[in-house]
C-alpha cells in the first residue's frame, strides 16, 4: 500500500527532506515511534479552559501547560474496520503529575484528501491540507470539521473550531525532528499549542497494531 502522506502529497512528496520522506513512509507494516521533549506547551486565556477540559476526556487537546515535557509519538499503519488504510497519531505528554494523550487516526479519502479522526471515539473528523515547506519539512492546515455523535451529524462552523497549524521539519544540525503546533480561533486568538523536538526509530508492527493506540469506536465521515 502507498502511505497516506505519499498519496496526499503526490509528486510533492519528492520535495521533502530525505529524513522527512523516511519518517512519513508509514505503510506495509512499517511504523515509527518518536521520543523527545516539548520545550513549551501552552494554552490560551482562562475562558478556553472548559473547552480544553472537555477535549481531554476524549484525548483531544488538554488544559495543562509546561516546559521541557517528555513526549512520545506513535505512528502505526493499519487497516481499520472499514477497510481504510489508517495511520495512528498518538501523542503522549508526561507532565509531572499526570499523563495526557492527544489521539488521532489519519486516513486518505479519494474525495477529501487527508482526513483526521480525532479522539477515542472518532466523533470529530477534520479535513487536512498538507504541503511541503521550503526547507523540506511539511505544513498542515485544518479545514472543515464534522461532528457525528449519536443522531447528530453536522458540519461545524469555523467560529466554533478555529484552525490547527502544524509544521514539522528535520533539523540537520541537531539531527532531530522539530514540530510546532498551534490551534488559533479567528476571534479569540491562540487556544492551544506546543513546540519541541524528537528522534525517531522505525518498527515492524508484525502481527498487528495494539488496541492501545486504536480508537474505541470507528466511524466514516470522509
Amino acid at each position: 500500500m502507498t502511505g497516506v502522506f505519499e498519496r496526499a502529497l503526490g509528486p510533492d512528496f519528492a520535495k521533502l527532506h530525505p529524513r522527512m520522506r523516511e519518517r512519513l513512509t508509514l505503510s506495509g507494516g512499517r511504523g515509527m515511534i518518536g521520543h523527545g521533549v516539548m520545550d513549551r506547551i501552552w494554552r490560551g486565556p482562562g475562558f478556553t479552559l472548559p473547552f480544553l477540559w472537555l477535549g481531554s476526556t476524549r484525548h483531544i487537546l488538554f488544559p495543562d501547560r509546561g516546559l521541557a515535557v517528555p513526549f512520545t509519538i506513535e505512528n502505526y499503519p493499519y487497516v481499520d474496520g472499514h477497510g481504510r488504510e489508517t495511520v495512528s497519531f498518538v501523542r503522549t505528554f508526561e507532565f509531572p503529575h499526570r499523563r495526557r494523550r492527544f489521539d488521532a487516526q489519519m486516513v486518505h479519502s479519494a474525495g477529501r484528501g487527508l482526513v483526521d479522526y480525532l479522539g477515542t471515539r472518532q466523533h470529530l473528523a477534520v479535513d487536512l491540507a498538507v504541503s511541503p515547506r521550503d526547507d523540506g519539512g511539511f505544513r498542515i492546515r485544518s479545514g472543515e470539521f464534522r461532528l457525528r455523535e449519536g443522531p447528530v451529524r453536522t458540519r461545524l462552523p469555523r467560529a466554533l473550531t478555529g484552525t490547527a497549524h502544524v509544521d514539522e521539519w528535520f533539523d540537520d544540525v541537531s539531527e532531530r525532528f522539530r514540530i510546532r503546533v498551534a490551534v488559533v480561533h479567528p476571534r479569540l486568538g491562540p487556544v492551544f499549542g506546543y513546540d519541541g523536538s524528537f528522534t525517531a526509530r522505525f518498527v515492524d508492527v508484525g502481527d498487528g497494531v495494539s488496541g492501545a493506540v486504536k480508537p474505541l469506536r470507528e466511524k466514516v465521515m470522509d
